[in-house]
């Protein structure tokens, strides 16, 4: 008995002594086991960068608390599970998930406290069993660091699709919208973004919400080419300190001498992201009189973007994939009735690539855009976005006129015309467009050919980045459309345009990432809801008996004798 004893101890101090050795081993060398098939809880070496960085508690409010349905549970889940992990590598980040309608007696001042912090709510339908019922949700996060404070939108705008295919486009997208969000509270702005003025771009009330968003993250100011007239090597030596020049719907020329600082500037390793109009119409004056004529707006800018390998042809792209308009019918006056009409001048594009700054993204809106052609030369071009495979080209001048919208489509005519670039990113060493040519200006510094790679991005239409106005004169939400209280893809596409030109470490990288989700499919469950109760809940149950029985009759059996 003593030895037994003894024994026991040896063993007992022995377990303790194990147990200790692999607390103080997990303590010095943390690893979390990821056994997913697509390492869903694998965080990125960039996300892990972001996160270990943060030295001061950083807390994340998450609305999106509360008893609902199956798809919502799922990205409520998955949502706990990221950020679980984040504080796993960093206990400076605290989260908590609250329900800001759970108290009836507060619930409306605080939904109107995040509705007024852009905070959107949305109305889901709670199907139990048949029974439908409305509820009001917050699909939303807050992070919040020192002073700072950004938004994070857990489930993505996708019009036209299912409930279903929202949340596993957003649970995709769940790594890169708080590893952003985190970036952008803890980081000191150090990149510089240069909005273009001087040939007539957007005023920059049309381009306020756009600007705002990109505040967050960069520093940015107007940068006007005046000065190149008498000062083009001033001109060029000042566009250099900027990291991203931004060229939004020019309506008037460019020199040659502006052209030559463009072009200095871009073999210097600046980046620039076009946004032009090669035909001059707009729906504002379309609207007013019924009917405008587009014609070719000759900007200058084809030898340079020939020698990029680009072509913005002076043409109109007709699409029966199109974005709704709501026009005035009946009579005038109070009995005025709206009906809407898809415009087919305004192609509605949903990205097909999966380039990072376009995966996983709700459809764009385009007004009046041209066709590009993608030309053969040494960079590398890739198409982020097309127009759907009914559209085609219609040349310019053209006489466009609001009862274009009542002509009845002929689908034959858009046979081999569709999936036309309308945006496109260009990467490598460019080569200058003034090479082997008389320079508008003298300059020592110049150069034929960049000596790193560098980035532009064409987009053919000025109006993406273009926000509407409310009564009051106050820019709205870049993407939303105050007529048919649509909200578009825009905003996130040109953040995403500016984010891969100027993302050094990465953070763009994570849009690609795949996470396979699956969702329980409601239809069959309801047809089969017996069958299933009995699968989930009784075959378990039974299992269970017969071990309970097998094991109480061996045991029997075994000490019976």
């Amino acid at each position: 008995m003593k030895n037994t004893s003894k024994l026991s101890l040896q063993q007992l101090l022995l377990t303790f002594a194990l147990l200790f050795l692999f607390n103080l081993i997990g303590n010095k060398y943390f690893h979390r086991f990821d056994l997913t098939q697509d390492k869903r809880y694998t965080l990125s070496a960039t996300s892990l960068t972001i996160v270990k960085e943060i030295e001061e508690p950083l807390y994340v409010d998450v609305y999106l608390e509360g008893d609902f349905p199956g798809e919502f549970k799922k990205l409520q889940t998955e949502t706990q599970q990221l950020l679980e992990e984040f504080k796993a590598h960093n206990s400076n980040i605290i989260f908590q998930f609250t329900n800001p309608l759970e108290n009836d007696d507060k619930s409306m001042g605080k939904a109107k406290e995040l509705v007024g912090k852009g905070l959107t709510p949305i109305s889901i339908t709670v199907d139990d069993k048949g029974k439908q019922s409305q509820e009001m949700v917050f699909p939303w996060a807050i992070v919040r660091y020192n002073n700072k404070e950004v938004k994070i939108p857990l489930l993505k705008n996708m019009m036209g699709a299912s409930t279903e295919q929202k949340v596993i486009s957003s649970v995709q997208h769940l790594e890169y919208a708080f590893a952003n969000g985190l970036n952008t509270v803890s980081k000191i702005k150090q990149k510089k973004v240069a909005i273009l003025k001087g040939n007539k771009e957007l005023p920059d009330i049309y381009m306020a919400d756009f600007i705002k968003q990109v505040r967050e993250n960069y520093f940015i100011g107007p940068f006007t080419l005046d000065s190149v007239a008498k000062k083009p090597k001033e001109t060029l030596l000042a566009l250099k300190k900027y990291d991203l020049t931004i060229i939004a719907k020019p309506q008037e020329k460019f020199s040659d001498e502006e052209k030559q600082v463009l072009d200095q500037y871009l073999l210097n390793g600046g980046k620039v992201i076009w946004l032009v109009d090669q035909v001059h119409a707009e729906m504002d004056s379309l609207t007013h009189s019924g009917s405008t004529l587009a014609y070719p707006n000759d900007l200058n800018l084809n030898d340079f973007f020939f020698k990029y390998g680009l072509r913005i042809t002076s043409e109109l792209i007709k699409d029966e994939y199109a974005i709704p308009i709501k026009l005035a019918s009946g009579e005038q006056g109070s009995n005025t009735s709206y009906q809407q009409y898809l415009w087919k001048f305004s192609p509605f594009v949903y990205p097909e690539s999966s380039h990072p700054i376009v995966k996983n993204m709700e459809g764009i809106k385009f007004e009046f855009a041209n066709p590009i052609e993608v030309l053969k030369n040494p960079t590398k071009k890739t198409i982020l976005l097309r127009s759907s495979q009914n559209s085609r080209t219609i040349g310019a001048p053209v006489e466009i006129n609001l009862n274009m919208v009542q002509q009845k489509s002929n689908m034959s005519e858009y046979v081999n015309k569709g999936s036309i670039p309308v945006a496109v990113l260009v990467e490598g060493n460019f080569k200058s467009v003034y090479q082997n040519r008389i320079l508008p200006f003298v300059d020592p510094t110049f150069l034929n050919e960049s000596s790193k790679a560098s980035k532009m991005i064409y987009i053919a239409d000025g109006d993406v980045v273009k926000n509407q106005l409310d009564k009051d004169g106050m820019p709205l939400e870049l993407g939303f459309d105050k007529w048919t209280n649509n909200l578009y893809g825009n905003k996130e596409f040109m953040m995403n345009c500016v984010n891969y030109l100027l993302d050094d470490n990465g953070l763009i990288n994570i849009r690609s990432k795949e996470v396979n989700l699956p969702i329980l499919d409601k239809e069959k469950v309801y047809q089969n809801y017996s069958k299933t109760q009995i699968i989930t809940v009784g075959m378990p149950l039974m299992l269970l008996l017969i071990f309970g029985l097998v094991f109480t009759y061996i045991r029997k059996k075994t000490y019976s004798k």
